[in-house]
C-alpha cells in the first residue's frame, strides 16, 4: 500500500531581522538554502520538499534561486506564515506536513526520518496504520516539554487535519507567525510525541540567525566529512571549542517572540 504524501517545507525569506538576506548567503561554497534543500533531499520519508517564501518583492531572490536550481517554490504571507504553510500543503497534496526552516543547514536527514516514523507510532518508514499514531511529532518543543537536540535540528511534523484546524483556529500573532504553536499549545485536542536525545545537548546553537552564527558554521562545515551527520557535526564542535565560543552569547529566540514589523 502507498503511503499518503509526506511534504517538507521549508519556511525563507529575506528579510531576517538580525541578518537580512541569510537564507542566501554562503556557506563553503554553496548558498544556506542550498544546504537545507540538499541535506532534506537526502531523507527517506518525504515525497516532496517544498521552499515557501512570501509574495513581497524582497523575496523575489528567493524565487529566482529555487527556479534555476529547479527547487519547488510557493509564495505566500510575509509574517501570516501559517497561512503560507496551509496553501502550500494543500497545493501540493500534502497528508504529513513537515516543517523545516532555511536557516538550519546542518539539518539531520535521520532525523527528519525518525520525526515522521514517530507520527506514525512505527519503527519503519514504511509501516503503515488506519491514521498516524499522533497529530504532531517533533524533536523540540518549548518548556514544559523541552529540547536535547542541539537548537538547528529542528522537525516538526503535522497532519494535514491539525495544520488546518491550526489555519483556521489560530489568532495569536506568534501563533500565525510559527506555525504549529496552536497545536502544542491546545495539547488537550491533539496527541503529541517530543523525540528526546539521551543526551541534553539543547543549549547547543547550530542555526544562522546572526553573523556570530554564521562565522560558527563557516569556520565549522568545511571540517565536517562530506556525508554528515549530526553526530560527526557534534564531535567536531566539541572538539573546536574555538568555533563553538563564536556565537556562545547568542541569545535564542522563543516561541513567544514575533516580527514586530507585522504590526
Amino acid at each position: 500500500m502507498k503511503l499518503p504524501l509526506t511534504v517538507a517545507i521549508i519556511q525563507a525569506r529575506m528579510a531576517s531581522s538580525r541578518l537580512p538576506g541569510k537564507v542566501l548567503l554562503d556557506i563553503a561554497g554553496k548558498a544556506m538554502l542550498q544546504w537545507v534543500v540538499e541535506r532534506t533531499r537526502l531523507a527517506k520519508s518525504l515525497d516532496a520538499i517544498v521552499v515557501a517564501t512570501s509574495t513581497d518583492p524582497a523575496d523575489d531572490p528567493i524565487a529566482e534561486f529555487c527556479a534555476a536550481h529547479g527547487y519547488a517554490c510557493t509564495r505566500g504571507s510575509l509574517h501570516d506564515v501559517l497561512d503560507r504553510y496551509y496553501h502550500a500543503a494543500v497545493l501540493h497534496g500534502a497528508y504529513l506536513v513537515v516543517r523545516l526552516t532555511a536557516d538550519c543547514p546542518l539539518l539531520d536527514p535521520g532525523l527528519i526520518d525518525q520525526t515522521v516514523r514517530q507520527i506514525w507510532g512505527a519503527h519503519s518508514v514504511h509501516t503503515i496504520t488506519a491514521v498516524p499514531w499522533y497529530d504532531f511529532t517533533a524533536n523540540r518543543l518549548p518548556p514544559p516539554w523541552g529540547r536535547m537536540y542541539p537548537i538547528g535540528l529542528d522537525v516538526e511534523v503535522a497532519t494535514f487535519n491539525a495544520l488546518e484546524t491550526a489555519w483556521r483556529e489560530a489568532t495569536a500573532p506568534h501563533q500565525r507567525e510559527h506555525v504549529m504553536p496552536f497545536i502544542y499549545e491546545n495539547a488537550d485536542r491533539f496527541k503529541i510525541s517530543v523525540i528526546h536525545h539521551d543526551h541534553d545537548y539543547g543549549s547547543l546553537r547550530w542555526t544562522v540567525d546572526t553573523s556570530e552564527d554564521l562565522a560558527a558554521l563557516r569556520a565549522l562545515v568545511p571540517l565536517l566529512p562530506r556525508a554528515f551527520t549530526w553526530l560527526d557535526v557534534l564531535r567536531t564542535w566539541q572538539a573546536h571549542p574555538e568555533i563553538a565560543a563564536l556565537n556562545a552569547a547568542v541569545p535564542h529566540k522563543t516561541v513567544t517572540d514575533i516580527d514586530t514589523r507585522a504590526s
